[in-house]
């Protein structure tokens, strides 16, 4: 039964996306966004959009899996990370008020071939990380639905992966723009559904939820919380869904558009975080990423609500991912001509590439996440001097601080293999995840920092 209604309410959702498709689709609506008229996104399809793209399935899950090993600190470091919009907000407003099309427009001009380089290698590992942290949720929930279902995992992958290149190639970013409105409506319906039944139920304690620590204690959520704050100014700059939408409107609808998306997605995160918890205080084992914990804690209809609600802001993220990674292929490498066709191709590559990663042995969700936030570390340092302070910036410095995140990122993402001849191997993960932030940021700011000079 809870099957069915899984794949009924996500079959409807998948036939209106394609419903509010473009029928006609135009080049500059592909890469820009534009309507058939020309016409710019109007303020709540960007914040609905903006909000849809970053409350993505992974997101979801980590925010409720780090609520049940570390309680209400875990759910506020992961919510932390949305604190990207107000730093978002205030980086694409300076670009902007510099004459910046893009970040690559300003690292450009800045720094040549080799800051646009340098950051679209770090984008394009975001996009791809994207598409593959999505799909691995679907994989999970259908694996969850359909227990009895040897290849529930892959066929769900495959299919979903289909469908959505299938609408996302057809209109590119105007698509996605459009069916962000849709999918987000949806999920507020459905998720909103399942928090009343949460915090109405017979039981439910918002104090023990505001002061848990978790199964595992508060400590490491505490330090999770302290790498969110290093990693919060640099991490919206590198993830393109976002910094697209922030030139697709005028200024004012632009910077309204943050603010709004800020709070909305800030109060959807930590509320999905309250299921995590919720499953700790209940004493719930940590079975198949919570899907299994969650499927004996509730009524059917609220484990339905969930797992669509989570279907659905996969599907959302999958097309907003692959209309940057069109734009980025096209418009910033010119890998493929500016086409209709050439955007396709793109599109088609992102998701052949995201569906093969997720026949990889790693299947932590948040590795993700702290990857490509301890590479987007380089920014920091940049932005600060260059875009904040008026500085010019040495090319090498810029290399430097590249280099430092980058390396930063592998010793994270090796880090069994890094930190195991030396005392570090016996801290936490997110203890380690500190100490390499820590240190990428100090040779960043320090190299750029001592380097930078007066403009003029």
């Amino acid at each position: 039964m809870q099957t069915t209604a899984i794949i009924a309410i996500f079959g409807l959702v998948l036939v209106a996306s394609l419903l509010v498709t473009p029928r006609r689709a135009t080049v500059e609506g592909f890469f820009g966004g534009a309507s058939v008229a020309g016409r710019a996104p109007t303020l709540w399809v960007l914040v609905l959009s903006q909000v849809t793209t970053w409350i993505f399935a992974r997101s979801l899950m980590n925010s409720a899996i780090l609520g049940y090993f570390y309680g209400i600190w875990g759910v506020l470091a992961y919510a932390a990370y949305y604190g990207s919009f107000l730093t978002g907000g205030f980086v694409v407003a300076r670009l902007r008020r510099e004459g910046a099309g893009s970040v690559q427009d300003w690292l450009r001009g800045r720094f040549g071939g080799t800051g646009t380089t340098l950051y679209n290698i770090v984008i394009a590992l975001r996009l791809l990380s994207e598409v593959f942290a999505n799909l691995l949720v679907v994989g999970l929930i259908f694996a969850a639905a359909l227990p009895e279902v040897g290849m529930a995992r892959e066929a769900s992958i495959l299919l979903v992966a289909g469908l959505g290149l299938a609408y996302s190639a057809w209109g590119g970013l105007s698509a996605a723009l459009r069916t962000d409105v849709v999918q987000m409506l949806v999920f507020i319906v459905v998720f909103g559904v399942a928090f009343v039944a949460l915090v109405t139920a017979p039981g439910f304690d918002i104090g023990a939820v505001l002061t848990s620590e978790g199964a595992s204690g508060a400590w490491n959520g505490q330090v999770l919380l302290l790498v969110a704050f290093l990693q919060v100014f640099s991490y919206p700059v590198h993830d393109p869904v976002m910094m697209d939408r922030g030139f697709l409107a005028d200024a004012r609808t632009t910077r309204a558009s943050f603010l709004h998306a800020f709070w909305i997605s800030f109060l959807c995160i930590v509320g999905f975080g309250f299921f995590g918890i919720e499953a700790a205080l209940r004493g719930a084992e940590y079975e198949g990423e919570l899907l299994g914990s969650w499927a004996g804690m509730f009524p059917v209809w609220v484990y339905v609500a969930l797992l669509v609600s989570l279907l659905v802001s996969a599907l959302s993220t999958l097309d907003s991912a692959l209309a940057s990674a069109a734009r980025l292929m096209v418009d910033e490498l010119g890998l493929a001509p500016r086409t209709l066709a050439g955007g396709r191709m793109a599109m088609v590559g992102f998701m052949l590439a995201g569906a093969a990663l997720t026949l990889w042995d790693n299947q932590s969700l948040f590795d993700a996440v702290a990857v490509s936030g301890t590479a987007s570390l380089f920014l920091t340092p940049v932005l600060l001097a260059g875009l904040v302070m008026g500085r010019r910036v040495p090319v090498w410095a810029f290399s430097v601080s590249f280099a430092a995140a980058m390396a930063g990122a592998v010793a994270y993402f090796a880090r069994g293999a890094v930190f195991a001849p030396t005392p570090l191997a016996e801290w936490h993960k997110y203890e380690q995840l500190l100490a390499i932030c820590v240190v990428v940021l100090l040779i960043g700011c320090a190299t750029v920092f001592a380097s930078a000079r007066r403009a003029g």
